[in-house]
């Protein structure tokens, strides 16, 4: 009875041994490429369309500096290499932001933003919906202005 027992519970751990992960939003998205590619159009569109203008201001000249960090970023939040904690420690991302004045439209204008770029570079719908969640959050997070 004993042997039937732990055979039993054998086969049980294999099986969970078995279960693949589940995949990240990292590679779902394609890997580091594919977060490049995010990266730059969100820059691209920020850059290019007045209805971002708000947010646009609020960088330097240069986007060059906020393209490597967004990206750095992306990778390790999205589940993929922690390339930003490895240059700058934690992001306190609310700290970080706070010199900016944050409010509701700030916060939508960069989610927008987000979101276009999504579309441009094929994301699939069900993965925009998920990110577009998960970036609400820490986008709403951010804000440290009435309104």
């Amino acid at each position: 009875m004993t042997t039937e027992n732990t055979s039993q519970t054998s086969a049980a751990d294999d099986d969970v041994q078995d279960t693949p992960a589940q995949p990240t939003a990292f590679s779902l998205l394609g890997g580091e490429d594919r977060v490049r590619e995010l990266v730059d159009r969100f820059y691209d569109l920020m850059d290019l369309e007045a209805e971002f203008a708000g947010i646009r201001g609020m960088h330097p000249a240069s986007l060059d500096g906020s393209r490597d960090k967004l990206f750095w970023f992306l990778c390790g939040w999205l589940g993929g290499p922690n390339h930003y904690i490895e240059r700058f420690g934690h992001p306190m991302l609310r700290a970080r932001h706070l010199p900016f004045p944050i409010a509701s439209s700030e916060r939508d204008q960069w989610l927008r933003c987000m979101a276009l770029a999504m579309q441009d570079i094929g994301v699939p719908a069900s993965l925009q919906e998920r990110l577009m969640q998960a970036f609400y959050g820490t986008a709403d997070w951010m804000r440290n202005r009435a309104g």
